[in-house]
């Protein structure tokens, strides 16, 4: 399994530099293995992903955590959706309000968006995201509900080269009276438990979140116990709050390396990672 990130919701330059070391696009990822490609997210960061597929045809599947606008505001720029020769399966979590369908329409509809979802050219297959594990080409997905505000969905992703758990908006404090809570009452534990590689959300500093709660995230603090209680074996940061430069972000990971018993990477586009 070969996994990039394109977009890790972005950050601010520090002063002085005339470049963005953790990337400026919202959440994509990128995850091959032998016989599927999968992608994680439509942030901005699809758009850049879909120029390097230019001569890519078959099957690509497009999980979607949730359908907040930083997830999804790509989708209308990813080249192989216009295609014929590609067939593009979109997952997303279920509702009980309103299909999938529906509910991606209301961006990919005037007046938000100039192409309506039912016309692009390619072939687009849309899936509920069952709540048992299924199966896509060599690995094994399996998609739970986890504590985000609106339908919101975790993944953990396995092949025979090992396994990687992606929850890039989650708050698995929320109204815990302690925190970390047993593996039983922690949300998101069960997708994480011995992941090889976790990318999780770290979007605030621990004075930051305490004026946050509720608003679906987690400070780094949080990350740290959560991925430490889920033994994994790299916790990558992600999901970095915007209003962060690169400077405070190297700082905040470097807070987390300088601890024992967890690997720890900062989320940067363009970090790639094999299992």
């Amino acid at each position: 399994m070969r996994i990039r990130l394109w977009g890790t919701r972005g950050s601010v330059a520090s002063p002085g530099p005339d470049t963005v070391r953790y990337g400026g696009n919202t959440a994509c990822v990128e995850v091959r293995t032998a016989s599927v490609l999968i992608v994680l997210d439509a942030g901005t960061g699809i758009r850049r992903l879909g120029a390097q597929l230019s001569d890519y045809s078959g099957r690509i599947d497009l999980m979607l955590t949730h359908l907040h606008l930083d997830h999804l505001q790509g989708l209308g720029f990813f080249e192989p959706c216009f295609r014929p020769d590609v067939e593009l399966h979109i997952w997303g979590p279920a509702s009980t309000t309103a299909d999938l369908g529906e509910r991606l329409a209301r961006y990919l509809s005037p007046p938000l968006f100039p192409v309506r979802l039912r016309n692009l050219g390619g072939r687009v297959v849309l899936h509920d995201v069952p709540r048992e594990p299924f199966e896509v080409g060599d690995v094994v997905v399996h998609g739970q509900p986890i504590i985000h505000p609106g339908p919101t969905v975790g993944y953990r992703i396995t092949d025979g080269s090992g396994s990687l758990a992606y929850l890039p908006d989650h708050e698995p404090a929320l109204g815990a009276p302690t925190y970390p809570m047993p593996p039983a009452w922690t949300s998101g534990h069960e997708l994480a438990a011995g992941a090889d590689v976790l990318l999780h959300d770290a979007q605030y500093t621990t004075d930051e979140y305490a004026t946050r709660v509720g608003w679906g995230h987690s400070s780094i603090d949080q990350t740290w116990e959560f991925a430490r209680q889920a033994e994994v074996g790299q916790l990558v940061t992600f999901h970095h709050d915007p209003s962060h430069d690169d400077d405070q972000l190297d700082s905040l990971v470097a807070q987390l390396q300088e601890r024992d018993g967890l690997e720890v990477t900062g989320g940067t586009e363009g970090l790639e990672i094999a299992l």
